[in-house]
C-alpha cells in the first residue's frame, strides 16, 4: 500500500497517533449489521445520517470500493456514567471532522469521514437528509454504512468486544477513507 506520510503528519497534529492503514476492500460490509440497526436500534428511522437514510448494502461495498485506502482511527475511554460518553465522542467527532476537511484541502478531494459515533451535530437531528441543518458536516457513522466494525478492526488486531457495564474501557473506532 502507498504510503502517506503527509496525511501521517496531519494525524500526529491532531493527535491521532493509534491508526492503521487498510485496503478498503478489506472492510467488512454485511447485510446483519443493518438488520441490527432496523431491529435493535431505537434510532432506526430517526436521524438523517442512519437508515433507512443510507445507501443500500450493496450500494455500501460499492461505494467503498472506490478508495485505495483507509486509516482506521482507535480510541479508548473510561467513563465514569453513561452519559459521559456522548460529549467526549462530539468532541472526538468535531475533531475528526477538522482533520478530513485539511485531508481534503491537502489535494484528496474524496477524502470521507465515517466517525466513531453517530452524527451528534445537533441537539436535535432531522428525520431526513433533506432537513439536515448541517448537511456539509454530517457523516454517517460505519455501522450505518453496514460496516461490520467488529471483524473489520479485528482483522487489523485492535481490540473490541461488547460491553456489559460501564466500568470497563471502551475500545471505539472511525474510518477516514482517501483516494
Amino acid at each position: 500500500m502507498k504510503t502517506y506520510k503527509r496525511i501521517e503528519t496531519m494525524f500526529a497534529a491532531r493527535g491521532f497517533d493509534d491508526f492503521k492503514w487498510i485496503d478498503p476492500a478489506k472492510i467488512v460490509v454485511a447485510q446483519w449489521v443493518r438488520m441490527k440497526c432496523m431491529y435493535g436500534c431505537g434510532s432506526y428511522g430517526r436521524l438523517a445520517c442512519c437508515p433507512p437514510n443510507v445507501p443500500s448494502v450493496a450500494e455500501c461495498r460499492a461505494f467503498f470500493d472506490e478508495y485505495r485506502a483507509a486509516a482506521i482511527f482507535h480510541f479508548e475511554k473510561k467513563v465514569k456514567k453513561p452519559q459521559d460518553r456522548r460529549p467526549w465522542g462530539i468532541r472526538m467527532n468535531a475533531s475528526l471532522l477538522k482533520l478530513e476537511r485539511e485531508v481534503f484541502l491537502s489535494g484528496y478531494q474524496k477524502a470521507f469521514l465515517l466517525p466513531m459515533d453517530t452524527c451528534h451535530l445537533c441537539r436535535d437531528c432531522a428525520v431526513g437528509r433533506d432537513e439536515c441543518k448541517q448537511p456539509k458536516l454530517a457523516r454517517p457513522a460505519p455501522e450505518a454504512l453496514a460496516v461490520d466494525v467488529f471483524s473489520t478492526v479485528r482483522a487489523c488486531g485492535y481490540p473490541i468486544e461488547v460491553l456489559d457495564d460501564y466500568s470497563r474501557t471502551m475500545n471505539r473506532y472511525a474510518i477516514l477513507l482517501i483516494e
